[in-house]
């Protein structure tokens, strides 16, 4: 067995990717454009990042991830041989499961391997993770995974998943929030704060406990962010510049400049356009056309959906219906359960049931007579 892992490194080892670019580490940054004041009217591109030195990231953020992800990060040399043993003794018994990926291997799996799940990618995601660990500090190593990694939202990195789940900026997250963010790199759509609040939640209250287990806290600091109640943003970016007309003008022009590297390159882009008089206009046009819309016949639901019969699975169902459905502005996005002439039961995606009645029910008045005809 050990003659045929070692003929497998000597036949992998000199196969491996260069390694020698992270030592300056340029990810791929969106395009953004801003109105004259640098208030955002558009940001174009496949990953949303926000690039941040390691110096600036808080040190409670690196905390918690490293409480859940890596505790002993900065005593291994890129494996942790200890950690292993841990988590298959774990796994074997009836605790919960662990994980015995390094911070060192993630970086090496998400930067230049597959997420496939073969021997012959773990050979090569151990023999780079050696090769990161004599290029790169631990510094630069856990720079790179701070910034890199996927975690939901289109959000890449810490930086633009505290702006895109919080509506704030890294350095201002408290250990509550810390402590969700770092519940994301597992699973980002399973622990999604916004989508699955529930497991979000367990999820950081697991992390808070690791957090205080390694020292990086204490007893009274876990209480208290156990306790905490964060303010988690829709899925709908409501503090964005309604202004998406220019920002798509600018966009045109950049690219036919630029290319696809437009999207990559971390372009910013300051326009002459006032936001406040821009929110005004959109704010006055927006109010005529609801307005209008309410004074019309109702026209019917956007989508019919098909709840499962079992009480377990219709939460999910209604997230996946709602996924394509956001919310805009002022107007909600929710399935439908209950429908009379005097009462709507609706369900939103973050697991609140509202009920609408009285005058509410105005603007979904002449669908819901007996007399109206199926939509």
């Amino acid at each position: 067995m050990l003659l045929t892992v070692g003929v497998a490194l000597s036949m992998a080892y000199p196969n491996l990717p260069d390694v020698s670019d992270l030592a300056d580490y340029r990810p791929k940054l969106p395009l953004r454009i801003y109105s004259s004041e640098g208030a955002l009217l558009g940001e174009f591109g496949e990953e949303r990042r926000n690039l941040t030195p390691i110096g600036e990231i808080p040190t409670v953020v690196k905390d918690a991830v490293l409480a859940i992800e890596d505790a002993r990060f900065f005593q291994h040399g890129g494996v942790d041989y200890k950690g292993m043993m841990r988590a298959v003794l774990a796994n074997l018994g009836r605790v919960k499961s662990q994980g015995a990926s390094t911070i060192t291997m993630q970086v090496a799996r998400n930067v230049y391997l597959s997420s496939e799940k073969t021997f012959t990618r773990k050979i090569y995601e151990i023999l780079l993770t050696f090769k990161l660990e004599h290029l790169l500090t631990k510094d630069q190593i856990l720079e790179i995974y701070m910034n890199q990694i996927y975690l939901g939202n289109r959000a890449y990195g810490f930086a633009a998943a505290s702006e895109a789940y919080f509506g704030k900026p890294l350095k201002s997250v408290s250990i509550a929030e810390a402590a969700m963010l770092a519940g994301l790199p597992k699973a980002p759509s399973a622990y999604n704060p916004i989508s699955n609040p529930k497991r979000a939640r367990s999820r950081q209250l697991y992390i808070i406990e690791r957090m205080q287990e390694n020292g990086y806290i204490t007893a009274e600091e876990a209480a208290e962010a156990k306790q905490e109640k964060i303010t988690i943003r829709s899925g709908h970016d409501n503090t964005r510049v309604h202004a998406e007309y220019v920002a798509e003008m600018v966009r045109q022009l950049i690219y036919s400049q630029y290319g696809n590297e437009a999207y990559t390159r971390g372009l910013n882009v300051y326009t002459t356009l006032n936001a406040g008089n821009q929110e005004a206009a959109y704010a006055a046009l927006r109010r005529g056309i609801m307005d209008y819309e309410r004074r019309q016949h109702y026209r019917g639901p956007e989508q019919f959906v098909s709840l499962p019969t079992a009480a377990e699975e219709v939460e999910d169902a209604i997230d996946e219906a709602l996924a394509n459905h956001p919310d805009n502005g002022d107007v909600l996005a929710a399935v439908v359960l209950e429908a009379t002439s005097r009462k709507i039961v609706a369900a939103r995606a973050n697991g609140d049931t509202l009920e609408i009645t009285g005058d509410g029910l105005k603007p979904a008045q002449s669908g819901l007579s007996d007399k109206a005809a199926p939509n």
